[in-house]
């Protein structure tokens, strides 16, 4: 007689009974299937076959049958093989850091798509020759900027500027305003920035008054050039007092007005933001900027010199040695010139949206969503480090605020903003063609949080 199994236990196989984790199929033959072949070609191998063990894992371990190998397996791969996913920006920050900051344009995501390949990056196709590499985005931005003479690109707006430093002040001191010592995103400081590259920093005035005898006072021979940084991220009122560029141009050394935000121009939206053009036409010297920023392209630092002098120390800089280890590639290249030659880029379309579209769009979604949803004013900021203290009327939905944490789970994932125990989905920074993906992206998430 045979003992019963005891209570609570799983009785083991016969010992004859074949081995359930043979059925699980041969790692080359799951491979072979032609909707993974399909994959490998364009995924990689390697990311394929690391999908394919995971899936033959589970099967082995019981959690799903042998037959459903491939099925697992393709689930898990990505779409792409970067481990970036895109995202849907319901923030209301036009230009949100965390990603990416400009969404850039599609005549700049087509012209990433000519430099991907092998293109004239540094070649003149005419003679055959070498040619001056970025001369596109160089003319592109000296017809951009009105007042420009010159112009360089390093790789972002703190290589422009560390690069400026490294040339002109190293060794020497540059000028500056306390008030102007600002810290940029993720700890980083402007005056950390600048001692690196083996200037030294002379601090004039106080925290919210500078007056030009201050900078007169400071002025001597060790004076590489003084420094205007446009606190971008911050505001500072009441009783306070700044010198303007074009009292400064009258010390004798070259003034730097780094700006930021990368506005080329003014807008009537932001007239308190600083632009590059009217920087030099009041008497700075050099501007640097950031591309990814206001001006909507990709990230790149923007550096713009006047005639006589600013031009002269633009090519002085551009032949610095430190130059190559900050220039930028050729995909950079393409993608600015492309925003600056092209039609208006997303940030600005987002920036110039009428209030009374952003709500239509808001009650549209809402309606089509039923009454999880509710169309409600929002106010939207420009972010990046530009355009401090503005804000932009908007419309938003609302949503409970549980939907959060499943529309950033989503594909694509949603990131929106909790406000009022509430989670709002800004329209102001989200293209209208992408109206359609977030109710989409919505009804997902509702689905997956009934009941909770």
């Amino acid at each position: 007689m045979t003992d019963a199994p005891v209570r609570g236990t799983t009785a083991p196989p016969p010992a004859d009974a074949p081995d359930p984790r043979r059925a699980v199929p041969r790692t080359d033959a799951v491979l072979a299937d032609p909707r993974l072949a399909e994959a490998v070609h364009r995924l990689g191998r390697a990311l394929v076959k690391r999908a394919v063990v995971g899936a033959q894992q589970q099967a082995r371990a019981g959690a799903i049958p042998p037959a459903e190998v491939v099925d697992a397996a393709l689930a898990a791969l990505p779409r792409t093989a970067t481990r970036l996913r895109p995202v849907l920006n319901a923030t209301g920050v036009l230009l949100h850091t965390n990603l990416g900051r400009a969404p850039l344009s599609a005549a700049a995501r087509e012209a990433l798509a000519v430099a991907a390949g092998t293109c004239d990056v540094e070649l003149d196709l005419t003679t055959g020759t070498r040619g001056r590499r970025g001369a596109g985005v160089i003319d592109a931005l000296l017809a951009a900027v009105p007042g420009a003479a010159a112009a360089h690109v390093a790789n972002n707006g703190a290589a422009a500027l560390a690069l400026v430093a490294a040339t002109l002040a190293a060794g020497k001191e540059i000028v500056v305003s306390r008030g102007e010592l600002v810290e940029i995103g993720d700890g980083f400081r402007i005056p950390d920035l600048l001692e690196s590259t083996g200037a030294r920093l002379r601090e004039v005035g106080t925290t919210n008054r500078t007056h030009l005898a201050d900078y007169e006072r400071a002025i001597g021979p060790d004076t590489g050039f003084v420094l205007k940084v446009h606190p971008s991220n911050f505001t500072i009122s009441g009783f306070t007092s700044a010198v303007g560029p074009e009292e400064l141009a009258g010390l004798g050394v070259p003034v730097v007005a780094d700006i930021g935000s990368g506005l080329l121009t003014p807008h009537p939206l932001l007239p308190d933001e600083p632009d590059a053009a009217g920087m030099l036409a009041r008497g700075a010297t050099l501007v640097t900027a950031s591309g990814d920023k206001l001006l909507g392209g990709p990230q790149a630092g923007l550096l713009l010199g006047g005639a006589g002098a600013g031009a002269e120390l633009v090519e002085k800089i551009r032949r610095f040695p430190l130059a190559r280890a900050m220039r930028v590639d050729k995909l950079t290249l393409a993608a600015l010139e492309a925003t600056l030659r092209g039609p208006g880029t997303p940030v600005r379309t987002a920036l110039d949206a009428p209030v009374q579209e952003l709500r239509g769009r808001a009650e549209r979604l809402a309606a089509r969503l039923g009454e999880v949803a509710e169309a409600v004013d929002s106010v939207s900021t420009v972010g990046g480090g530009g355009a401090p203290g503005v804000t932009l009327p908007s419309a938003a939905v609302a949503l409970p605020e549980r939907f959060a944490a499943a529309l950033r789970a989503g594909d694509p994932a949603v990131l929106g903003r909790l406000e009022g125990g509430r989670c709002l989905l800004d329209l102001r920074a989200l293209d209208p063609d992408d109206d359609e993906a977030l109710a989409a992206a919505v009804s997902a998430a509702a689905t997956s949080t009934a009941g909770s």
